[in-house]
């Protein structure tokens, strides 16, 4: 209830955290602990956080297959991602159960046409954004926001490059297919990977908004633990992160309490295809010791 609440005044941070909270509980209800995780997904989802979003229609959907809405939100999910073969299989799933759902048929549609034509738009990418890309470039100087630019494959020039940069994209063959966007307030809202070296795992927010600060996002990423994390060591208050600067081969420890544009400002961070990143540890783990053996660190 409290998770709804939270909801119903679009604070999606706490209504993850509390609909988290009720997931602990360990309930016995499997078609409760569906609509948990499908409320939390749901709430994620409009955090921008799609692959937390996707995970917990992943597991409301094994606790009851027949659960609509969780398929409904996975679709969402994986066209967010661009995963659209998955969004058609989820969405031909969803229709073996309700054949009239209508976001489920057009989603089907639009997901199916985009699959096919993907291949064909992308050579086209800098042309169409051409004429706003200044904008993006004036929006990141204003910034003081360093970008690196890698040329494309059919043009070598650096000029070339520039014209792929603009608010709505920086890159055609960004991998997640998310886009950075400016806001109603004028506000850059970035695409974030987290990585997860010791596990060889991912994070990833599609819209990380530029004075948001890393622990809160901490807080409602790891409000319950990663499958992946089977001895529970990744909490908020005991992840570390950091930025490298290849050039110099130096590592940088952020301050989780700074906001991403504080980091984005920093004079070495370079922010490349568009995508921030950050790496993530445990602190003191005998894996952090080893990664960073022989390394220099700087702190923020």
């Amino acid at each position: 209830n409290e998770g709804n609440e939270y909801f119903r005044e679009k604070d999606y941070r706490r209504a993850v955290i509390a609909y988290s909270e009720a997931l602990k509980k360990n309930c016995e209800d499997p078609e409760l602990n569906a609509v948990l995780h499908t409320n939390r997904g749901a709430a994620q989802f409009y955090l921008g956080n799609y692959r937390s979003a996707l995970n917990d229609a992943i597991q409301a959907k094994k606790l009851k297959p027949t659960h609509l809405k969780a398929i409904i939100r996975g679709a969402l999910c994986h066209m967010e991602l661009k995963n659209f073969s998955e969004a058609v299989a989820w969405c031909e799933e969803g229709l073996r159960i309700d054949s009239k759902e209508k976001k489920l048929v057009e989603m089907r549609a639009k997901a199916d046409k985009l699959k096919v034509n993907i291949k064909a738009v992308q050579p086209d990418f800098s042309r169409r954004w051409q004429g706003r890309a200044v904008m993006g470039i004036d929006l990141l100087c204003e910034r003081n926001i360093k970008l690196v630019l890698e040329p494309s494959n059919e043009e070598e020039e650096i000029s070339d490059g520039l014209a792929e940069l603009s608010i709505d994209g920086f890159h055609s063959d960004n991998a997640t297919g998310a886009k950075v966007h400016l806001d109603a307030d004028g506000n850059l809202n970035w695409p974030v990977l987290f990585l997860y070296p010791e596990h060889e795992q991912t994070d990833f927010i599609a819209a990380f908004h530029e004075n948001s600060r890393f622990i809160d996002h901490l807080m409602v990423m790891f409000a319950e633990s990663p499958p992946w994390d089977l001895e529970r060591k990744y909490l908020p208050s005991n992840i570390e992160l950091y930025f490298e600067d290849e050039e110099r081969a130096e590592m940088y420890k952020l301050n989780p309490e700074h906001t991403l544009l504080q980091v984005l400002q920093h004079q070495r961070y370079f922010v490349k295809a568009g995508t921030p990143t950050v790496l993530a540890f445990v602190k003191h783990s005998p894996f952090s010791k080893k990664y960073f053996s022989g390394k220099k660190v700087h702190w923020l």
